[in-house]
Order: C-alpha cells, then structure tokens, then sequence
C-alpha cells in the first residue's frame, strides 16, 4: 500500500512536508509508520520490495530512506549502496534479531543508522525532522564536520562512523561550544531523560566518542570535573579545573 500526503499550504505559499520512503514487504508495518507520522506532519511512501523501492527513490526524492533488512528482489546492502550513490539522503536499515552482519555491511555500504524493526517513530523522527526540506546545515568545529541532514561526520576529512546516541552527543556539544553543558542537560537533551536519570552512561558514551575522533588526550571534549563536559575550538584550550 502506498501513503503519500499533499504538502500544506500557508498564509498561500506550498510548504513541503518532509517525505519518507519506507521499503519494506510488510504492508501492516507500512501502515503503521505511515499511520503514527500523519500526525507528525510527515508524508510516507511505501515500496514492497527493492526494484520499487529504487523506482520510488528516484521519483519522489524522500528526504529520508527506510530500508527493511528483509527486503526482497534487490538486497537491502545493495539498495543501500544504490540509493547513496544516486543522491546524499540519509538511508535507514530496520534490523531485528539475526541481522548483526547486515547491520555491519550496510553501514559500511552508507547507511546513516540501523533501527529496530518493528518501527518505532521516536526514533525515526530525529532523522525526517533533521533532513526536513531547509538549507542544508554543516557544523563545524576544528577539524571535526557534522552534518545535519545527512548524519555524517568527518574528521579532518576522514568519514567517521557514529552510532545514533553518538552522533546526537557530539551534535549537542558542537552546538554548545565552548560552553560547560552540564550531565543534567546533556541528559535532557540528547536522552530526553529526567534530570535524576544515573549519568554514568553519559560518561561511557563520551569516552567511546573521543575514541572514535581520535581525540586521546581529551582536549577536543574536556571533562569539567564534578559539573559536565566541554567541547573546546582550537585556540580556546583553557583547561577546566
């Protein structure tokens, strides 16, 4: 079954809802997706199998792709690797158990995240809200790149592969630059936790992160002991007490 919603208009001018192509040979969990986005102002597309997917791809331009791991006619690596090639979108796989190596393969092939399948819109949103149609949007800070819409990030021009929970703590503290962001906000913001929530899983996750951009001396994102963490531009490199 194929959802798909007209653009809403405002005060005359068309504005483009944000569109989103699912390819997966589960109409049910087409529907569902498509049922739960409605309400967030987002248009679905559902393709039931690769060949389709990749005609829908290239017709509708979605601002993000949904790809199932079990996808038929056409493997979703190589849907993946397809649609990447064609345009700069962000491509999603949905995975469940027994899915590990695909997992692998379709991040290395351009994959922006994998998802749990069954969908779950939360966890959609953050990248249709992200690549929702607006000016393309590059933060910078140093040497490290991050972009928005496209959910990648490069370090000294090198591509850097960030899990979701990652990418979204390094996106937080870029936005906040040279500013202390305590564990509390970091907890609000980047977990959509209570500010009660235990913060030592903040702690491992910048510790992985600073792995990931090379960063072993901890001067890129500094710990400001016994209030949170910063992420220092080059020049600033005060040392927190």
């Amino acid at each position: 079954m194929t959802h798909q919603q007209a653009a809403p208009t405002m005060n005359g001018d068309t504005r483009a809802k944000p569109v989103l192509l699912i390819a997966d040979p589960d109409g049910s969990v087409v529907d569902d997706v498509a049922t739960a986005l409605e309400r967030e102002g987002v248009a679905v597309t559902g393709a039931p199998d690769g060949a389709q997917g990749l005609l829908q791809a290239g017709a509708l331009q979605p601002d993000v792709v949904l790809v199932a791991a079990t996808l038929p006619v056409i493997d979703p690596v190589e849907f993946v690797r397809a649609v990447r090639l064609a345009r700069s979108v962000p491509v999603l796989l949905g995975v469940g158990e027994g899915h590990a190596e695909q997992a692998v393969r379709a991040l290395a092939a351009g994959a922006a995240a994998c998802v749990a399948r069954p969908y779950r819109v939360p966890e959609l949103l953050p990248f249709i809200q992200a690549s929702s149609p607006e000016p393309r949007k590059v933060l910078t800070v140093g040497g490290v790149e991050l972009d928005v819409h496209a959910y990648q990030v490069r370090v000294g021009g090198r591509a850097v592969h960030l899990p979701l929970r990652e990418f979204e703590l390094l996106q937080y503290l870029m936005r906040n630059a040279d500013r202390t962001v305590t564990r509390e906000q970091i907890m609000r913001h980047v977990w959509h936790a209570a500010a009660n929530t235990s913060t030592n899983t903040i702690a491992v996750h910048v510790k992985r992160l600073r792995a990931r951009l090379g960063d072993e001396d901890d001067q890129l994102i500094q710990t400001v002991r016994g209030v949170g963490y910063r992420l220092v531009t080059p020049g600033n490199s005060e040392k927190p007490a």
